[in-house]
């Protein structure tokens, strides 16, 4: 669904079984509460901005599955109440070229149960923007960090049933270790799931 759309958030979720996040333009910083610098460099999108953060809102309301994807993981984390850190070294988001970097996913955490394990592994890189400890939503849970400067990898909500936001990414799948794409068949699950339930009521 576009922006121009004359379509509510509830209209969209109504018969939606998962919401997916994916990449894309950078967040307005007004979003979270900042202002861009004059000779910042930012490719923005404000319609698609408020449209998304507004569907990451009713989904979360009505507790549907969620999978954000690096520009998809920094929408949930603004949605609810967090900010982004801008000017990270840049890692493949203006060369066209992913990046590569280790990350440690924590054991325990969601997206280790998902994935299968815990632990360090090698991922893409493909974003300027992100968010430390400082900048998290208080109502979600990092569950993985880069090695290389501190920045969140992957975010979770302990508050609803499968909410997961990674900031690499898994849909380039040649990039990453094939275990990533039970998240895409977790979502999957989790969306039929909620489909055949609301079908029964």
């Amino acid at each position: 669904m576009l922006p121009e759309h004359d379509v509510t958030p509830e209209e969209i979720l109504d018969r939606a079984g998962g919401l997916v996040l994916s990449g894309g333009a950078d967040i307005e910083p007004s979003c979270y509460g900042d202002s861009a610098e004059p000779d910042e460099d930012l490719l923005l999108n404000p319609g698609r901005d408020k449209l998304e953060i507004e569907l990451a809102r009713e989904a979360l309301d009505v507790d549907l599955p969620i999978y954000g994807i690096c520009r998809g993981m920094q929408v949930l984390n603004v949605a609810m109440g967090g900010r982004l850190v801008r000017g990270l070294d840049d890692h493949g988001a203006t060369s066209g070229e992913s990046a590569y970097h280790r990350i440690y996913i924590s054991p325990g955490s969601k997206l280790a149960a998902v994935v299968g394990s815990g632990g360090f592994v090698r991922v893409n890189s493909r974003h300027r923007h992100g968010a430390r400890d400082a900048h998290k939503s208080r109502s979600l849970l990092a569950s993985a960090y880069s090695l290389e400067d501190g920045v969140i990898e992957a975010l979770e909500s302990p508050n609803h049933r499968w909410v997961i936001g990674v900031q690499f990414h898994p849909e380039r799948r040649l990039e990453v270790p094939p275990h990533f794409d039970r998240l895409f068949q977790s979502l999957v699950e989790r969306a039929a799931e909620r489909l055949a339930g609301l079908q029964k009521g």
